[in-house]
């Protein structure tokens, strides 16, 4: 068996850019559908795979994954970056893909099999003040959910400045009037465009939020935030210890990957488990965190690490440590990736939780096999493989352009992320 053709597809069904990897072979009908999806940097990874990765890998045998990844990893010299590890990702998922359809067998069962039936997910209820965030977390409670993640306006409370030469506008803007805090300008004159948030409101109002939803909704469920990495290492210290009195299933990415050496200054002072790894992209982000116990959860997005072989031993070293999986599953996350997640998520023992975006009935059309999720848990699709395939012709009629959501001519908008005064800022 050998691999004749690779490709890259570029879709956006939900008006956010995906990219998916099709492996095709000499045998007839035999192909494997794998995730790329590096959202901000979509046609660079389609360069990456289509220019690079095909023609070191036709001609080659598909059931040699180890090698495969391996030899792709290391052969254009330099590595690690997101964009050749999203570009290998589409390689390794297609090829996993492949060898479960070949041996007739869903992809989980080639690991090892079932550890659970289906794996819990976590939804997201955001708000423009507390009470709209504990109406939308028993919504989702209604729906069987178990897990909700809680944002308060957004990352940061985040309010957009209208264009440059004018006064910016604080978070608390975008979430109203709370807890006696007035709206007012607190930008210099000229302040850049972007994506405005007041880290000092941001800090205070979390702990209050938390405080009404859990009045409302009771200890019963399991609440989550999500911080983004967008506060200094000391305001992340303080905010985790505020948020200690409601019982966080957990406190999600407190700091930067480049704050490695504040973890363990915020494990000896706060008693909030810790998901760390949304932007990770190296092992040696990961590693110390892992072996010297300072998270909990590890959020890495498999498809920015590489793809399914290594996240496989990611979760593995990190089953050696207590630490448990809950892997990215945004919207930016094709259904392929969300399938491959699931697969993952239901054999490995060390599972915590998994992140879910929802699909619309769109996706579902153009990725027919899509897992589905009852009850508050997600389901894999038993079909051999991953269970789920891409319709070319579908997705064709939802190309990737300029004005969806994450673009403007070419240019990432949300991360283009600003502090009161107009510094740039972390997104």
């Amino acid at each position: 068996m050998k691999i004749t053709n690779i490709k890259c597809i570029l879709t956006a069904p939900a008006n956010i850019g995906l990219a998916v990897v099709k492996i095709e072979t000499d045998q007839p009908g035999l192909y494997g559908v794998g995730c790329a999806t590096f959202t901000q940097r979509l046609t660079t990874v389609k360069a990456a795979i289509e220019d690079y990765l095909k023609p070191l890998l036709v001609g080659r045998d598909p059931s040699r994954i180890e090698e495969i990844w391996q030899l792709s990893y290391q052969n254009s010299y330099w590595r690690n970056s997101p964009v050749l590890n999203n570009a290998i990702s589409g390689i390794d998922q297609a090829l996993w893909d492949i060898k479960g359809k070949v041996a007739g067998l869903p992809v989980y069962e080639l690991f090892g099999g079932k550890s659970r039936e289906a794996a819990a997910v976590y939804r997201h209820a955001d708000g423009r003040d507390p009470q709209e965030v504990a109406d939308n977390v028993l919504k989702l409670a209604e729906q069987g959910y178990q897990y909700i993640r809680c944002q308060l306006g957004g990352y940061g409370g985040i309010a957009k400045q209208q264009g440059a030469g004018t006064k910016a506008v604080g978070s608390y803007n975008n979430v109203g009037v709370y807890g006696g805090i007035k709206n007012q300008t607190r930008s210099p004159y000229g302040a850049q465009p972007g994506e405005y948030y007041d880290p000092d409101i941001y800090c205070r109002t979390v702990p209050e939020m938390f405080e009404h939803v859990r009045k409302v909704v009771g200890f019963d469920l399991q609440l989550l935030h999500d911080v983004h990495e967008r506060i200094a290492p000391m305001d992340a210290i303080r905010l985790a210890k505020a948020l200690e009195p409601y019982r966080l299933f957990f406190f999600e990415d407190p700091l930067a990957p480049e704050d490695q050496e504040w973890f363990k200054v915020l494990r000896q002072h706060a008693a909030v488990p810790i998901a760390m790894g949304e932007l990770f992209t190296h092992p040696l982000e990961w590693r110390p965190l892992i072996v010297n116990q300072l998270i909990d959860y590890i959020r890495v997005h498999i498809s920015d690490i590489g793809g399914i072989t290594p996240a496989l031993k990611l979760a593995r070293l990190c089953e050696a440590f207590n630490v448990r999986t809950a892997f990215h599953g945004p919207g930016d996350v094709s259904p392929i990736g969300h399938a491959a997640n699931v697969h993952i998520d239901v054999h490995v023992h060390n599972f915590g939780v998994q992140e879910f975006s929802g699909f619309n009935e769109v996706l579902e059309e153009v990725f027919p096999g899509c897992p589905q999720v009852r009850e508050g848990y997600i389901y894999p699709n038993e079909g051999p493989g991953l269970g789920i395939d891409i319709d070319e012709t579908k997705a064709a009629k939802y190309p990737i352009h300029n004005d969806m959501a994450q673009f403007s001519g070419g240019a990432v908008n949300w991360t283009q992320s600003r502090r009161p005064d107009g510094t740039v800022a972390r997104p």
